[in-house]
């Protein structure tokens, strides 16, 4: 089981774009995509979650700490990955980056 695991979030990026990814230990959980849309909006491209981890909130934690990286930053989101957009229209508080 995985929920007793402290999972942590890793930032990579370079100059035009990066990723977050959910790591339980050496695995990848799952991962968002993103580049640089200029200088103030950042594209969410892609979201993928291991089949193993599917059903435990891992894509919306991702989601979420592209918005909070997105606040930090000051710049807005454009989700263009399906996923990342639904998030988006089922969560109101996290509607000020877009």
């Amino acid at each position: 089981t995985h929920q007793y695991i402290k999972m942590e979030i890793i930032h990579k990026q370079d100059e035009d774009s990066g990723k977050f990814q959910i790591m339980d230990g050496q695995n990848t959980a799952g991962q968002i995509f993103y580049s640089w849309l200029g200088k103030d909006r950042i594209v969410i491209n892609h979201t993928e979650v291991e089949p193993a981890y599917n059903g435990q909130g891992i894509g919306k934690q991702l989601v979420y700490r592209v918005v909070e990286f997105a606040r930090e930053k000051q710049v807005n989101v454009v989700p263009l990955c399906t996923f990342a957009k639904r998030i988006f229209e089922k969560s109101e508080e996290i509607r000020d980056v877009l």
